[in-house]
């Protein structure tokens, strides 16, 4: 059975291992380290709020919610950053538990919902995100400007 829990710093070893490995899976340099101390700032600084999914004692996925604000609904948003499940526990649920918690955090926090994106190219989370009530949006290009 899964348990979602929100991620503290008592969470912070197991939840680096977590983010390390999400971010080798977008092709991004292993940095435990350098990961584990974004994490530690995010969680002290109050810049995030993470939920973690236990599953016989050990964090096997995550999902890092950060605020924004909506335009037209005039109300907060979370964008949905990031969310990883350990392959090894792929198939079971457990995605959709972290989504499902996420919104039920919508709720609690007076928000309007959730916004995320993800690589055209990620075939799991492209079929995920519909089947928990997501829908892609065809009607805006999102841009990034990287200082150089």
């Amino acid at each position: 059975m899964v348990q979602i829990v929100k991620a503290g710093m008592e969470h912070l070893d197991e939840f680096a291992e977590l983010f390390n490995s999400y971010r080798i899976f977008y092709r991004q340099p292993s940095d435990l380290e350098k990961g584990k101390a974004f994490l530690k700032e995010r969680i002290s600084n109050g810049e995030s709020d993470t939920f973690l999914a236990i599953v016989d004692g050990k964090a096997v996925g995550f999902a890092q919610l950060y605020s924004l604000f909506h335009y037209k609904k005039l109300q907060r948003q979370w964008l949905l950053s990031d969310l990883f499940v350990n392959p090894d526990y792929r198939g079971r649920g457990i995605s959709v538990a972290i989504i499902d918690r996420c919104k039920t955090f919508c709720d609690e926090t007076g928000a309007c919902g959730l916004l995320l994106e993800t690589e055209k190219t990620n075939v799991i989370g492209n079929q995920l995100y519909p089947k928990t009530g997501f829908e892609v949006d065809n009607e805006h290009n999102y841009y990034n400007w990287w200082k150089a």
